[in-house]
């Protein structure tokens, strides 16, 4: 199942997506639910948008944190001159840095070195404390596509990245959350990231050092994870630059596509 979070120009709400098959089937559509997934169980309503009619906002604005997770890929370590870390390697953005498909990374004054990275994201579904590996399943909602857009000038600079990683706007979901989706199933996903139709990043989650279930295994070793939280699970060589003007969208095999204008801070 697709969750989109929407707007028809009113307050936000949520929905089921689906996709046309062919192009005999029906429109793209979004089906119009009660209630927030994450919380409460959900009821159609009856109503039903085209959703090329409908904005898509951020699937899930994060009640608590957005964990990170870095240098999970080998190659993109190797990229940037990094060891590959012994044990994950984590940090936060704030839900501050969360926008939705189609609204704008802002490229900051004082950094001239901002970044994509395209990723995937593991919505968490329930409160979970000390989450044994072969439990990591249970604790899972679905997954999203993200880009953890950092400025690389301020990563090297400040000693830590709470400004590099946690800008607002440097946290771009969407376009929407898939629920069906088997950790088997995630183990091999192709992520593709183009800057203006070219293709930067082409990589596939088989890559990942460490894997999902162990990542939700360490993180809440340290920390309660709550409903709607989410951890970014690293990103797939290719790196490089983002400038005003450019767009920049991430596709994941099976969840979806991404895309975001960049514009340069007022």
């Amino acid at each position: 199942m697709r969750i989109a979070r929407f707007s028809t120009g009113s307050d936000p709400q949520y929905g089921i997506v689906e996709l046309a098959v062919d192009q005999g089937d029906h429109p793209d559509t979004v089906s119009v639910v009660t209630g927030d997934p994450l919380a409460t169980p959900v009821q159609f309503t009856g109503q039903r948008h085209p959703l090329a009619d409908v904005r898509l906002l951020a699937p899930v604005i994060p009640r608590s944190k957005v964990i990170g997770i870095g240098r999970n890929y080998a190659a993109h370590a190797a990229e940037l001159g990094n060891a590959v870390p012994e044990t994950p390697l984590t940090f936060f953005k704030p839900n501050t840095s969360v926008i939705g498909p189609g609204e704008a990374i802002v490229h900051p004054d004082g950094t001239d070195q901002v970044s994509f990275e395209g990723e995937l994201a593991v919505v968490i579904g329930r409160i979970a404390k000390e989450v044994p590996v072969e439990r990591a399943q249970d604790v899972i909602f679905g997954y999203t596509v993200a880009n953890d857009v950092t400025a690389r000038d301020w990563q090297k600079s400040d000693g830590q990245w709470s400004r590099a990683k946690g800008s607002d706007t440097f946290c771009p979901l969407g376009p929407w959350m898939v629920t069906h989706l088997t950790l088997e199933e995630v183990a091999d996903l192709s992520i593709t990231t183009r800057v203006n139709g070219e293709l930067k990043q082409d990589g596939t989650t088989a890559d990942m050092l460490i894997k999902i279930p162990e990542l939700i295994a360490f993180v809440s070793s340290y920390t309660t994870l709550l409903p709607g939280d989410l951890i970014l699970t690293g990103t797939p060589s290719g790196v490089g630059p983002l400038k005003p003007g450019d767009e920049v969208s991430i596709e994941i095999d099976g969840v979806g596509e991404l895309s975001n204008p960049v514009i340069a801070a007022e």
